[in-house]
């Protein structure tokens, strides 16, 4: 009997156009903003989630989709949309611009919370605080790679 191997060849356009979709959503969420972009570019590069993703973490949570939203989240959505829970969740790891979505609401509540770019950042990802720096450490070093130094300080004019 021959092992069956995936089609590499097949998941790689599969992944290509996961990517150009989630790409699409990224700046249609930004809505002309470059400073928004940018933040979602880097929270994207460092979640490196996909579509259809459930990421089991260590306290029971998941985090799902392509921006990684935890399901501590899908309450609040879901009380916000007045859908249930499940809906929610579905659209969360299937629907990449509504993932996206979440992710940007998430990120500019905590930036209208904060008042300081890097402190949504990671308040994006962690309640605590040198998870917070953490994070958003790393985050910087993906908008780095992807956008070049000045990208960072043009994030961080974000009003």
């Amino acid at each position: 009997m021959t092992p069956a191997f995936p089609d590499t060849t097949a998941q790689a356009a599969v992944r290509k156009a996961d990517e150009a979709r989630i790409a699409g959503c990224i700046n249609q969420a930004a809505a002309g903003r470059p400073w928004l972009e940018k933040a979602l570019w880097g929270l994207r590069d460092q979640e490196a989630g996909w579509i259809g993703a459930e990421v089991r973490n260590s306290n029971g949570t998941y985090d799902l989709g392509p921006m990684q939203i935890n399901t501590w989240w899908v309450p609040k959505i879901a009380a916000q949309l007045g859908r249930s829970a499940a809906e929610v969740r579905h659209w969360l790891r299937f629907d990449a611009c509504f993932n996206v979505g979440a992710a940007r609401w998430i990120f500019l509540a905590a930036l209208r919370d904060n008042v300081d770019f890097w402190k949504a950042v990671g308040v994006y990802h962690s309640p605590t605080s040198w998870r917070q720096q953490h994070y958003a450490l790393s985050v910087a070093k993906h908008m780095k790679r992807r956008f070049s130094q000045g990208a960072l300080a043009a994030a961080e004019s974000a009003p």
